[in-house]
């Protein structure tokens, strides 16, 4: 790992590393996750409709423990090899051991993810989030939830880590907009644990 910083705002605990991964790593995790996932895509509930959603998700873990967001309920399959590499070298920086990842598939710039918080009971309190990018670069926003005023920017590089942990999700709301912008498409991977 060659350089992280923390975002240093108000009500938050957050470290970004964007060189976490090589090139060489970074490609060759791509290439595998993309074709060997089982990605599937769901149908969310927003305000009484029905939408697919605009990402093509998976979820793995080393366990047998569901996760529920969006009225949307995953069951893992088992991590693969290249999965219980990148763990294991996120582990070896933050010294958590992650039980589940959560995958998503932006296929292009009209694939998004809206306003959130990962604050699922499933994740405990105050929970730890390790966010890994591998393809396109895409722009993550934070916004303050009580105080309009703060709000953060960031360019999400394909091979980088980003770590939210503390009460990060009590006081912040997160999202990948969608862009008219050409982009390839980006593979997210967000380690977490099922308590």
């Amino acid at each position: 790992m060659t350089k992280d910083f923390n975002l240093k705002l108000k009500d938050v605990d957050v470290w970004y590393y964007p060189e976490f991964f090589s090139k060489e790593e970074s490609q060759h995790y791509y290439s595998v996750l993309l074709s060997e996932t089982k990605w599937q895509h769901d149908t969310i509930t927003l305000f009484g409709k029905n939408y697919k959603q605009p990402r093509l998700t998976a979820l793995y873990g080393n366990n047998e423990k569901s996760y529920s967001y969006s009225n949307i309920t995953m069951h893992p399959h088992q991590f693969t090899n290249e999965l219980h590499e990148i763990n294991s070298k996120i582990k070896a920086s933050t010294n958590e051991n992650f039980s589940t990842c959560l995958l998503n598939l932006y296929r292009d710039g009209q694939d998004s993810n809206g306003w959130h918080a990962d604050n699922e009971k499933e994740l405990g309190t105050n929970p730890i989030i390790a966010s890994v990018s591998f393809g396109a670069s895409r722009v993550f926003h934070l916004k303050h939830r009580f105080n309009p005023e703060l709000k953060h920017k960031l360019i999400l590089e394909s091979g980088s880590l980003l770590i939210m942990k503390g009460e990060t999700q009590h006081n912040w709301l997160h999202q990948i907009p969608k862009t008219k912008k050409n982009v390839e498409a980006r593979i997210n991977l967000t380690f977490r644990i099922i308590k």
